[in-house]
């Protein structure tokens, strides 16, 4: 269990911390998708610092599981929620596939982190 923890949290803190990138950095494409949901120019930086945050309390969560474990259950609301947004705009499944699998991911980090 121990292996499939450390897995799906590197997984999900390399994704975060992309993720958290592009915002961070004005990437075309991210700004654009943010946009298309509804995501304000204010809002922006708070989701960037939200997910690099979640990805270090998964990275500090490997010796102290009570924040691993709410950095994980804070990634599967942050990806859940996104995946909303994106049905609530109309995108279709391609457009939201990548949330949906990231909530899936996050799920499954949550699992291995509480089961410990």
């Amino acid at each position: 269990m121990t292996i499939a923890l450390w897995i799906f949290s590197i997984l999900i803190g390399l994704s975060s911390t992309m993720s958290s990138m592009g915002k961070f950095t004005k990437m075309e494409q991210t700004i654009a998708t943010l946009k298309s949901v509804g995501v304000k120019d204010s809002q922006i930086p708070l989701l960037g610092v939200l997910e690099l945050a979640a990805a270090v309390g998964l990275l500090v969560g490997i010796w102290v599981p009570i924040l691993g474990q709410l950095a994980a259950l804070g990634l599967v609301l942050y990806f859940a929620s996104a995946t909303i947004f994106h049905i609530r705009a109309g995108h279709k499944f391609n457009g939201f596939a990548p949330a949906l699998l990231l909530t899936a991911v996050s799920l499954a980090t949550l699992f291995f982190q509480l089961a410990r």
